[in-house]
């Protein structure tokens, strides 16, 4: 994989935390990288095989135009012109486009990968110098995007066919996809994958009371948060004794009148977001981690708690059943349906301590059989140098 050159829209600098991930595991492989995107804190790396581009401030861009459109002028200015015409037939804003576009064309890679699957027809472009285009599938942008917004639906169905390479969080993301004309031939599963030495494993934690619940996650509707609220009603109505702790959304007024009309403010806290490492270390505290989404590819957060020893209740959406197996390393239970949630939880608060340990450590090696760093490496790894030999 040395031979290849690979380019890594991520759309944020720093990147998300699985981008991230992604990022160090190929470079610590020699891969040769770029990794571009709007930049909102500098980051550096200790490897000399990660090139960053980072565009924030009037002077930042300012700069970047002015440097590539140097350089592409004085090595390859006949691709300059080129990619100048794609961008006054297609691009909004011109200047913006170049500046984004510009270093990707001076870098050359074999490979530009697309984390962010609705802003494709911005990429498109890297088709015609024969880049291979690659693509990564998540959750709300293909769950429910395309459906909320049907403008997209259109855009993928436009666009999907000139993908070279698609990456799917999970085996139900790429089905979703096929309905937008992604190729499935062209599609591979790469799980999300952590770094297990980082995730200390415990399970001394099920004799705790009052019973601590956590989840994780923006405030959105996506997020199923009204249903957990809901369940928590149930539990406190069976004299189940807990605190459930929302990090994410913390002024959330629609919650927040929620929980005081269902008289929760007692049980019921809301955090703002945390950095990552305070995430974990709230996570390992808890007995039970509650994702009521209502779509999602495979959470993260859930990876982390099963890896962690923290018991799962998770809605049965996207491809969580591909990781949740239901009462033997956590619970799935229906989207929407607070009383099986509460009845999921209960069924945890019950369990004596043995049980409690046999069903995390079923879930541990759940996430060491399919969810290691080095296995995701590997798998996109092949994804790569399956893209780049295909015709």
């Amino acid at each position: 994989m040395e031979k290849y050159k690979i380019a890594i829209f991520s759309g944020e600098i720093p990147p998300a935390t699985f981008v991230n991930r992604l990022i160090i595991g190929l470079a610590e492989r020699k891969v040769q990288l770029l990794l571009v995107g709007h930049l909102k804190k500098r980051v550096s790396y200790p490897f000399d095989n990660i090139k960053i581009v980072g565009y924030s401030g009037r002077i930042s861009k300012l700069w970047l135009f002015l440097k590539y459109s140097f350089l592409l002028l004085l090595y390859k200015s006949k691709d300059k012109r080129k990619l100048d015409l794609w961008i006054d037939k297609n691009a909004k804003n011109k200047i913006l486009a170049k500046i984004r576009f510009y270093p990707i064309l001076y870098f050359q890679p074999d490979i530009f990968h697309l984390q962010w699957v609705k802003s494709i027809a911005d990429w498109v472009w890297v088709k015609e110098f024969n880049i291979k285009l690659v693509v990564s599938l998540r959750g709300s942008h293909i769950n429910y995007t395309p459906i909320c917004q049907p403008e997209f639906a259109t855009i993928y169905k436009q666009y999907f066919p000139f993908v070279d390479g698609f990456h799917g969080v999970s085996a139900n993301i790429i089905k979703e996809a096929s309905k937008y004309n992604a190729n499935s031939e062209k599609s591979k599963v790469v799980y999300s994958g952590l770094n297990l030495e980082k995730f200390t494993f415990t399970t001394n934690k099920i004799d705790s009371k009052p019973l601590q619940i956590i989840s994780v996650g923006r405030s959105h509707w996506v997020k199923g948060y009204r249903y957990a609220l809901d369940a928590m009603r149930i539990l406190k109505d069976s004299n189940v004794k807990f605190t459930y702790t929302i990090i994410g959304v913390e002024e959330e007024e629609e919650l927040l009148f929620q929980r005081a009309q269902l008289d929760l403010q007692d049980e019921v806290v809301f955090e703002k977001t945390l950095p990552f490492q305070e995430v974990l270390e709230r996570i390992k505290a808890a007995n039970v981690l509650v994702l009521p989404s209502l779509e999602e590819g495979i959470a993260n957060v859930v990876l982390e708690a099963m890896a962690l020893g923290t018991l799962v209740v998770s809605t049965n959406c996207g491809g969580m059943s591909e990781v949740i197996q239901h009462q033997e390393n956590g619970f799935l239970v229906p989207t929407r349906n607070p009383q099986e949630m509460a009845e999921a939880i209960v069924a945890i608060d019950k369990m004596i301590p043995e049980h409690y340990q046999n069903s995390a450590r079923n879930a541990r090696k759940k996430i060491e059989e399919n969810h290691t760093e080095i296995k995701m490496i590997d798998d996109m790894l092949t994804l790569y140098t399956n893209v780049c030999e295909s015709k």
